[in-house]
């Protein structure tokens, strides 16, 4: 399979193809690079998460519990990078329910007029790994979810994604394609209680 060069060596993974020629990653291959299990393997974890792959416990597909969570949100954090690995992560907001998901692969959100310095939406240009992380402060809980972000401006998704109860002027629309998702531990979030 040809490989973009956003797709160069520094950020290969292990992928199979399915029938319909997509491709598709494993979702502990995508959680869980060489070097991550080599750091699981030396902390004593490595056993417990294999166990859990084979078992199919890591998926893609969000369950009914994790799109509940999702449009529950007012706000997330994506993670992207460029080309070259410079990490960069920015916050994301708006009215409770902008986290719309399309389908169970898929979550999207409105893209916001900003501070027009355009580092998310260049990064996804050249590298579309991205990941979206989630808080629940009040309740103590966060989900994690990798995958393949694009930017588009087409009127259909856009338009699916206005508020109409919110201010923002939405300018585009950011699709995230879910390639895993993994509730994360609970620990060491503070209490923080939304204002009334």
């Amino acid at each position: 399979m040809k490989k973009s060069a956003a797709e160069g060596n520094q950020f290969q993974m292990s992928e199979t193809v399915s029938p319909d020629g997509r491709s598709v990653l494993r979702p502990d291959e995508v959680m869980f690079s060489s070097s991550v299990r080599a750091q699981q393997e030396c902390h004593g974890s490595r056993e417990a998460y294999a166990r859990r792959a084979a078992r199919g416990g890591f998926e893609q597909a969000l369950s009914p519990e994790a799109v509940a969570f999702i449009v529950q949100r007012d706000s997330a954090y994506l993670a992207t990078a460029s080309v070259d690995g410079q990490p960069y992560v920015q916050h994301r907001g708006g009215p409770c329910g902008f986290l719309k998901v399309l389908d169970e692969r898929t979550v999207a959100f409105p893209e916001y007029s900003g501070n027009r310095q355009y580092i998310s939406s260049g990064n996804l240009a050249e590298n579309e790994r991205s990941f979206l992380f989630l808080m629940d402060y009040e309740n103590a809980r966060r989900l994690k979810l990798w995958g393949r972000a694009r930017v588009v401006d087409e009127p259909a998704i856009v338009g699916r994604l206005s508020e109409p109860s919110h201010s923002g002027r939405v300018v585009r629309a950011l699709v995230f394609s879910v390639l895993a998702w993994d509730w994360n531990c609970s620990k060491h979030i503070p209490k923080l209680v939304p204002a009334r």
